[in-house]
């Protein structure tokens, strides 16, 4: 699942192909994925509209309209949000393409079509897109030590679990809370309630770099996640413990061990991580 640094990743590379582009008009191929509102509403409302700006929140990719609507995508498990030439052929999957009047196509496609779209009207409260419930960024001034262990100091759940809670964090997923829980030395089955202040500094400090990394590296490309432009993130082999499984510990050469987490594939190394 495309993860805070990919989105982030992905609107940072449409910006200079989309912003100031005018939507002419929306081909919707797979109506189920517009989630908000109906989708022949969902086209009529956007065409026209000239995309001003590209934002992130959490997992949620936002293009900000200049009438005052925003374009809400949300990538779940294999979304895809690319800028191509109308001459490229459409990529398997493609549900939605917009036409922009610069010559540019904006294409959302997804094969497990987990993603959806919405469009919030100027002054409309969005209780659909699943954004307003979200938890501050990991760069907002107040995320924390104090922050994690007033939300989560208290409760009886595993680190892994509370920090993939969106209303705690909005962002993280799977691949970067275990690359974050390998910095801060962290089980990821270590329970909350026995965290100790200085972890808690510790797995807020390391959450911050994790994710600069792969901003910086454009993500994590294992299958499906592509950047804007169509290029697969170069942030794989950056990773330290996430499906390195049976691989040396690049710090101490313990081998990466895998758990079941809350549901979820964990991996850690037994000996950096207590």
């Amino acid at each position: 699942m495309p993860e805070l640094p990919e989105i982030e990743t992905v609107k940072r590379t449409l910006t200079p192909l989309i912003c100031g582009a005018t939507i002419q008009s929306c081909r919707i191929i797979r109506p189920e994925v517009i989630k908000h509102p109906a989708p022949g509403d969902f086209a009529l409302l956007l065409r026209g509209q000239r995309i001003a700006s590209a934002g992130r929140r959490g997992k949620y990719l936002l293009l900000n309209l200049t009438g005052g609507d925003t374009l809400i995508a949300h990538l779940r498990m294999t979304g895809r949000m690319l800028c191509a030439p109308p001459e490229h052929a459409l990529p398997l999957h493609t549900h939605v393409v917009f036409e922009l009047d610069n010559g540019c196509e904006l294409r959302f496609a997804d094969t497990r079509r987990f993603g959806g779209l919405w469009l919030q009207r100027a002054g409309e409260t969005d209780d659909f897109s699943g954004k307003q419930r979200l938890g501050p960024e990991p760069f907002d001034a107040c995320f924390g030590a104090d922050y994690l262990k007033a939300r989560l100091g208290k409760r009886r759940i595993t680190i892994k679990q509370g920090i993939l809670d969106q209303a705690v964090v909005a962002g993280l997923g799977n691949i970067y809370a275990d690359e974050a829980l390998y910095l801060a030395g962290i089980a990821p089955d270590r329970r909350t309630d026995s965290i100790s202040y200085a972890e808690w500094q510790a797995m807020a400090a390391a959450i911050i770099p994790v994710l600069e990394s792969a901003i910086a590296h454009n993500g994590t490309t294992f299958s499906d996640y592509l950047d804007g432009a169509g290029r697969e993130g170069q942030n794989l082999p950056y990773l330290q413990v996430y499906r390195r499984t049976g691989q040396p510990c690049r710090h101490c050469g313990t081998a990466i061990a895998r758990i079941k987490v809350g549901g979820r594939s964990s991996h850690y190394c037994p000996v950096c991580q207590k």
